[in-house]
């Protein structure tokens, strides 16, 4: 159903006891924040919003105009006053001069900066001429699901009359940018009275001369369109109705864990991506629906919803009444390649002779019927961002075909927004990815002192990272340490005993409809003991190899599964210990255990070379500040073993290193983050020794 028909109108938020001590352009911040807090107005980095200030010239002293507007690549919900740019208006007016018709149009964004007003840094948006010469001082400009239903309709012209009479007006489609700018000026100029207008296949503008009159107006017309769609849609059955069942969630889950890894190794070939899994009641209605997959191949309307959903979505081969996802997974290569031989033949039609390369022709969007959608992206929060974004053309679909007919954005407009010269200066001016984006990690171990230096070291540098640990209260702080400092997006938490095969499959199905799959893994769960051999006890020797040995495999195996279901290759990271090279004193079955995982490394490095499976180890020695290990037992025993106060044990370790120094968490993870990462690309089967040096852990 369409999401806002069960839901309550949007409520009025504003505060005047708030706003009315703020200055003008606070309270435009103030409003625009309010209308980005709702999905229902407009979605994440879509919209924008403007106030014409009067403010004193920084050079002359003289009080002028400045328009405050979004600046490119900006959020209304989450932006702070940073996030405008400041124009100057007689210079913004002065452009008229210079424009020299439709065909040229592009060339007007070269002027903008020199209309900065107080050397502002914040690059003016594409849509600065919207706001620009509509005749009001504040000017929204919104992606509601309720009107975006409206403009793209077939008759969204009529329609737009019939809901909302003379109020508000309707335009053409046509492509944002400075002639758009015109057509909005001369809208106002002939039709003074108008609160707002409609824009065919793209959103609303609304308008004001307060800031709060804007905002309210905003809201009055949305909740409009709300309500007729109530009314008119109350007795349909959306999508033609029910195709497929939604297998029950636990199966979806299953399946998704079974063609994420599978999608994203077919995907990947010029940059790992990242995967996002939805199965929200709205995307089963769709996915499930007789109109489904004509409905998806018309491609979404909105220019905000195709750039970041693509021309169309790939509808997955899985049917849901005789679930075979052996079937699906052996259909899935011929999919993906018709898919990219379809968006080829795309680019050949509408390319120019000036167009850019032809980008990445892999779907973003993956329709799985009874399943739900599964999106991928160069991260994690454009993969969720790039579904929600789906979610809302699914919406609007539900609209516009329930009181019309839905119509697409023509394919030529599409890419000329695609492939526009001016997108592309803006995607050549976006960062350089860091050198972990679109890797996933899965670190056991992960709430202790290693396995959270590790974490943040891998985060820092791009990857997403699953936690796994055994401790469920220090495993919810190290998530709420990580999601903190690095975003929510990029980080899960999975509670994992890594000697227990099921607890480890979940944990890497958890990692698979949370990211995708995995890249690597860094097997760091782990205990100490110490007892003379005479007091070990069958029960402390087994604990070390459940833990140490078996645990590690368990973890090794399921992650070549994954892996080779990826077919990306993949790192692991064993964490061991100095102890499983060189020998120590009333610890047998923890150095036994120890040189086990250095020997399962080297085995598996064997196994997994020829599929470009790298198997590493990294052996700490007296890590002692932030393990877990030596809060306990493990502490005195080590102490008593070398006849010394557990006060004096960091300064023997030091003492006793070739180096004199100490070895802390972040010293690990920088040896961890080395295998990990594509600066060791040519590195398998080895050992790297952090421990200030120890000549009998030397290896030979």
């Amino acid at each position: 159903m369409l999401e806002t028909r069960n839901a309550s109108r949007l409520a009025n938020l504003w505060d005047e006891g708030r706003a009315s001590s703020m200055s003008e352009p606070e309270r435009l911040l103030y409003r625009s924040n309010l209308l980005g807090s709702d999905k229902r107005i407009t979605n994440f980095g879509g919209g924008n919003t403007s106030a014409k200030v009067r403010q004193d010239d920084p050079l002359t002293g003289e009080t002028v105009e400045v328009l405050w507007v979004k600046g490119s690549g900006g959020d209304v919900g989450t932006m702070k006053l940073d996030g405008f740019s400041t124009l100057y208006m007689d210079k913004l007016d002065g452009l008229k001069r210079l424009y020299r018709g439709v065909e040229h149009e592009d060339e007007m964004v070269g002027y903008l900066p020199h209309c900065t007003f107080n050397l502002n840094p914040r690059a003016a948006s594409i849509d600065t001429p919207l706001h620009a010469y509509v005749p009001k001082r504040h000017v929204d400009h919104m992606h509601p699901d309720a009107i975006i239903a409206i403009a793209a309709s077939k008759d969204s012209k009529a329609l737009t009359a019939d809901i909302f009479g003379g109020e508000i007006g309707w335009l053409p489609w046509k492509r944002p940018g400075y002639e758009l700018g015109l057509w909005l000026e001369k809208f106002c100029v002939e039709n003074p009275d108008a609160s707002g207008v409609i824009l065919e296949s793209h959103g609303l503008f609304t308008w004001g001369d307060t800031a709060r009159e804007s905002y309210e107006t905003t809201i009055r017309i949305i909740n409009r369109a709300i309500e007729w769609f109530e009314y008119k849609t109350a007795d349909t059955t959306p999508f033609g109705g029910e195709k497929h069942r939604a297998l029950p969630a636990d199966q979806r889950r299953a399946v998704a864990a079974k063609l994420m890894p599978a999608i994203r190794g077919m995907i990947s070939a010029t940059g790992h991506k990242v995967g996002h899994f939805d199965d929200s009641d709205t995307v089963l209605e769709f996915v499930n629906a007789n109109d489904m997959e004509a409905l998806a191949v018309l491609g979404t309307s909105c220019p905000d919803h195709f750039l970041r959903t693509k021309i169309r979505p790939l509808v997955v081969p899985f049917d849901p009444g005789s679930p075979d996802i052996d079937k699906t997974l052996a259909a899935l290569p011929a999919s993906v390649e018709t898919y990219r031989e379809g968006y080829a033949a795309y680019y050949e039609r509408c390319r120019h002779a000036d167009s850019p390369a032809m980008r990445d022709p892999n779907a973003v969007v993956y329709l799985v019927p009874g399943v739900g959608m599964i999106t991928f992206a160069a991260d994690k929060a454009t993969a969720r961002i790039s579904g929600e974004f789906y979610r809302n053309a699914i919406n609007v679909m539900h609209g516009a075909s329930s009181v019309s007919t839905y119509v697409g954005l023509p394919e030529q407009e599409a890419f000329d927004i695609e492939y526009w010269l001016l997108e592309e200066a803006k995607l050549q001016r976006m960062p350089k990815p860091r050198p972990l984006a679109g890797r996933v990690a899965l670190v056991t171990g992960g709430a202790g002192g290693i396995g959270r230096a590790t974490a943040a070291r891998l985060l820092a540098d791009g990857a997403c990272v699953v936690l796994a640990d055994i401790d469920e209260q220090a495993l919810a702080s190290a998530g709420e340490e990580m999601a903190k400092a690095y975003g929510k997006d990029v980080v899960r938490s999975a509670r994992l005993d890594v000697t227990s095969e099921d607890q480890v499959a979940d944990g890497f199905v958890a990692a698979a409809i949370e990211f995708g799959g995995i890249d690597i893994l860094v097997s760091n769960a782990g205990l100490a003991s110490s007892a003379p051999i005479e007091d070990t006890t069958l029960e402390l020797w087994n604990r070390n190899m459940d833990i140490l040995a078996t645990g590690y495999f368990l973890v090794s195996r399921e992650a070549f599964r994954l892996f080779r279901r990826q077919k990306l290759g993949g790192n692991v990271v064993f964490v061991a210990s100095k102890n499983g090279l060189a020998a120590s004193p009333n610890a047998s079955a923890y150095c036994t255990a120890k040189a086990a995982e250095i020997h399962l490394a080297r085995c598996l490095a064997l196994e997994g070379a020829a599929e470009q499976i790298r198997v590493n180890v990294v052996n700490p020695d007296a890590v002692l500040r932030g393990s877990k290990i030596w809060t306990g037992e493990w502490k005195e025993q080590r102490a008593a073993a070398y006849n010394m106060s557990t006060d004096d044990l960091e300064e023997h370790y030091r003492a006793r290193s070739m180096l004199k120094r100490s070895v802390f968490p972040e010293d690990i993870a920088e040896a961890i983050y080395f295998f990990a990462s594509d600066m060791s690309a040519k590195s398998t089967g080895n050992i790297v020794n952090v421990d200030a040096g120890n000549a009998q852990s030397f290896t030979r």
